[in-house]
């Protein structure tokens, strides 16, 4: 798609606690193994970013780092050689500092970093040998995509600059304090989640002189956005992609390719089909533009395929992966960060094309023979493949690996040879002092004979002949995957004594379109089956007591969770987290807005009210029983708040035992980016519900508020 409340309604609360940090794990002596606790989300160090130099003799990376006592996140750089010879910290200080680029000939680094507090990023730039970092800007605003010139003489960015009255009252003390007198909107779409409430002005493209500073707004206009922008090799066109109808909020996937002179000047259409595009690339010789979009406007079931198309716009695009039934996406989800999909990356001889796909619950580096149409796979892991670069001559290749076990690593490929080397071990000293349990990979067959793919997570000290309470975990999207990344909640469940079990049912992806597209306009059928089918294989395990079964799922996986507890009985537990329950009242109140219709039948409640309500959870939970859990962030724009209010009244009017869990500030995004102490709380939360009534009975409460307060 896709709190801690103090003695609120006989609400149990759970109090953040103090945790070790990763400066205390390193100089605490060697022990014996241990569980995963919630506040181990401190120590987590996280891989932001990894970029190979153009010699290929080192790479430059970001890494995460959180500071208990303040919740604030920082980021500084890192610099690894290729040839295995160690890792050394490149930037220092408090702040966030990302994005980092190098330039064509190696000698400088271009970066965001957030220097001052409560400013916008700034591009700056670094001698590679280190030294002190030069401001490159004084923007407000919002900068993203950073490129270097060919030439090494300008960057491109995309930049959304602030309204001029928010930076008059920013400027402005009295107004500053008194806050927004009022917000006014035409356009459709007018908030994101994460991003709050939206500006006026739109994303356009600007280039910045590297030596003087001076920046150059190549783009403008009040109704369009410009993203996705690239240099062409000679550094003389930028390609970048548009919508340009007249009204872009009411067509959001009609999007267009653009080329431009870099100096500024008239834009020129590149014909393409109809249909949501992204980031264009031109091929090392100037005579063609890849990208990566679908066949058809607003068919999300439809694999993103990977597209060439003539740059002088006198030829047809064509697919190249068609063929193939595969998605370029990185849609394995995670909770601590996994790496970022990267734009198609052209052969020196322009003859192949590199590229990342999601399949089977893994993410790997495919190529394709440009004109043969021949597929090859080039990084193939039994987990998933983010961010890559390659260097000028591609001989050598960097990359973000991440793994079941491995929040991540960055990697280097010898491109000749095939041989792989592991160039950083962030958490190391952490994940060797714990027991994690074991995963199992599961292929089952559904009801109706389709193959699907699941995992049992077993906890530390698991033994075959006892009896284990489980949680089934389902996931967002629906068009993502669980699989081969590291998940810190379901090893953090699995360390309470749980068996944590999860698959992919159809509506996601990574099997294919008909898997993908089988739920389109049938949310809760064929997926309820699925889940139930994996429910009922699960079951039957010998460890496992069919009486003491949760389940629990966010965005999508909080839909599902609804529908499950609206039509069986069999879970003894639930916790719906950031949850769909009303199609109708979703319709326009999220940040989708209208689009939200897309995958329920394309009409809207005017036209179809009977079908959204017949397809929405809530029309189902007079027949709830389960104990439900209801987890909401008060800022979740994507599934607004008022959709979590609406399970819990249904629940409470109908005397079912619910609990209600808010999170102040807080986006669609808590559990993978939201603040430390409110996820470490989310999960303390989720946890005490399912000890509450999945453990063994002496431990359950009396129901009742007084049982309640037990609690706290």
């Amino acid at each position: 798609m896709d709190m801690e409340p103090r003695g609120w309604n006989g609400c149990a609360c759970t109090p953040a606690t103090d945790t070790e940090t990763m400066e205390e794990i390193m100089t605490q002596p060697k022990q014996s193994l241990r569980s995963i606790t919630a506040q181990d989300l401190y120590a987590l160090q996280l891989l932001t970013d990894a970029r190979l130099s153009p010699d290929g003799r080192q790479v430059v990376y970001g890494v995460q780092r959180l500071d208990k006592k303040t919740q604030k996140k920082y980021a500084n750089l890192w610099m690894a050689p290729t040839d295995g010879s160690g890792e050394r910290q490149f930037t220092q200080g408090d702040q966030t500092d990302a994005s980092p680029r190098w330039s064509p000939d190696g000698r400088s680094l271009a970066f965001l970093s957030s220097r001052k507090e409560g400013e916008s990023a700034q591009v700056y730039v670094i001698n590679a040998d280190g030294g002190e970092a030069r401001r490159l800007t004084d923007l407000k605003g919002d900068i993203a995509n950073l490129t270097w010139s060919p030439d090494g003489r300008s960057l491109l960015l995309e930049f959304t600059q602030k309204d001029q009255e928010v930076i008059d009252r920013e400027a402005d003390e009295k107004k500053k304090k008194l806050g927004v007198v009022s917000r006014h909107y035409t356009r459709l779409f007018y908030r994101g989640d994460g991003q709050g409430w939206l500006g006026h002005e739109r994303t356009h493209l600007w280039v910045v002189d590297i030596a003087k500073g001076r920046m150059k707004q190549l783009t403008s206009g009040s109704v369009y956005d410009e993203y996705g922008a690239s240099w062409s090799p000679d550094g003389r066109s930028i390609v970048f992609c548009s919508n340009r109808r007249e009204n872009p909020d009411l067509e959001p996937d009609l999007i267009d390719l653009y080329v431009m002179p870099a100096a500024g000047g008239e834009m020129k259409l590149v014909k393409t089909p109809r249909g949501p595009k992204g980031t264009p690339v031109f091929s090392p010789d100037r005579s063609r533009i890849c990208y990566v979009g679908a066949r058809d406007p607003n068919e999300w079931w439809q694999n993103v395929e990977l597209w060439v198309v003539p740059a002088d716009g006198k030829g047809i695009a064509h697919s190249v992966t068609r063929p193939y039934d595969i998605s370029l996406t990185c849609s394995t989800l995670d909770d601590v960060g996994a790496g970022f999909q990267m734009p198609p990356v052209w052969s020196a001889d322009g003859k192949v094309l590199y590229f990342q796909i999601s399949e089977r619950g893994s993410e790997k580096l495919m190529a394709i023979a440009v004109d043969e149409g021949t597929l090859y796979t080039v990084i193939d892991p039994a987990g998933c493949v983010g961010t890559f670069t390659v260097d000028d001559r591609q001989t050598m290749m960097a990359y973000f690996l991440g793994t079941m076990t491995d929040p991540g690593q960055v990697w280097v490929r010898d491109m000749e040879m095939g041989n792989v080397r592991q160039l950083t071990h962030l958490n190391q000293a952490l994940l060797t002092r714990l027991d994690l349990g074991k995963v199992e990979e599961v292929w089952f067959k559904a009801r109706d004979g389709h193959d699907l793919q699941g995992w049992i997570m077993t906890p530390p000290g698991f033994d075959p002949k006892q009896k284990y309470p489980s949680i089934l975990e389902i996931h967002g999207g629906p068009q993502d995957q669980y699989g081969n990344l590291f998940m810190h909640e379901f090893y953090f469940l699995a360390a309470g004594g749980y068996v944590v079990f999860f698959s992919n049912p159809r509506g996601g992806t990574g099997y294919g379109e008909e898997h993908e597209k089988a739920i389109w306009g049938r949310w809760g059928t064929v997926d309820y089956d699925d889940l139930m089918d994996w429910t009922d294989l699960v079951a039957k395990k010998p460890y496992i007591d069919r009486r003491r079964m949760g389940v629990t799922g966010g965005s999508y996986g909080g839909y599902m969770t609804n529908w499950i507890i609206g039509h069986t009985h069999r879970f003894a537990a639930a916790a719906t987290q950031r949850s769909v329950s009303n199609l109708i009242s979703m319709w326009g109140t999220s940040d989708l807005n209208w689009v939200f219709q897309l995958p329920h039948g394309g009409k809207s409640p005017q036209e179809s009210i009977d079908v959204l309500w017949d397809r929405s959870p809530v029309k189902y939970l007079g027949s709830a029983t389960t104990p439900t859990m209801v987890l909401h962030s008060e800022m979740d724009f994507r599934c607004p708040l008022e959709q979590g209010q609406q399970v819990f009244t249904a629940l409470k009017v109908n005397r079912v035992p619910s609990e209600f869990v808010i999170f102040p500030e807080e986006p669609h995004g808590l559990s993978r980016i939201g603040r430390t102490d409110r996820r470490i709380d989310r999960l303390n939360s989720i946890r005490r519900w399912m000890d509450t009534y999945l453990k063994p009975v002496s431990t359950k409460p009396a129901k009742g508020t007084e049982a309640l307060k037990q609690l706290k």
